[in-house]
């Protein structure tokens, strides 16, 4: 398993269902406009990226259909659900998004969502979608890979001993 690139990134979910859909283009990171009641309920490790997707909106960036739970001591005060959360970022990267994502086949994803020096984050990818031959491609490989891997390690255990 790959180590996290960051040591002081703490995952509180990951779409990998994002990554097998998609051929993912380009990444970037933007911070998150949340309430109090959604970072308690964040720290507590609690969220859901499956149903997510980025929509471009007067300039604006927002994630829709991301479920962060509501906090369990929370009061009349909690948060929806799966309420559009407003994204930050600068205008360029925005305004770069909104052109590429209008291109045919292309969206833009939720990948991560981690906190970053006290921070909320989220990476979020430019994203084309991969046909059913693609993902059967993909999945061939990493079967691939890892019978490689096995076979590998298999001669290695035969030499040592």
């Amino acid at each position: 398993m790959a180590k996290e690139k960051d040591p002081a990134r703490k995952l509180i979910a990951q779409n990998k269902k994002a990554r097998h859909d998609y051929h993912i283009i380009d990444t970037y990171e933007c911070g998150l406009v949340l309430t109090g009641t959604e970072v308690k309920s964040l720290r507590q490790g609690r969220a859901s990226l499956a149903d997510g997707f980025i929509q471009i909106d007067g300039h604006e960036a927002w994630l829709h259909n991301v479920h962060v739970p509501e906090y369990t001591q929370g009061t009349w005060t909690n948060h929806a659900a799966r309420r559009k959360r407003k994204l930050l970022m600068h205008r360029a990267e925005i305004d770069k998004l909104e052109s590429k994502s209008q291109e045919t086949g292309h969206t833009i994803v939720p990948l991560a969502l981690y906190f970053k020096g006290g921070r909320a984050k989220v990476e979020i990818a430019l994203a084309r979608g991969k046909k059913e031959y693609d993902k059967r491609q993909t999945l061939r490989e990493r079967q691939d890979r890892r019978e490689a891997d096995r076979a590998m390690s298999a001669v290695r255990r035969r030499q040592r001993a």
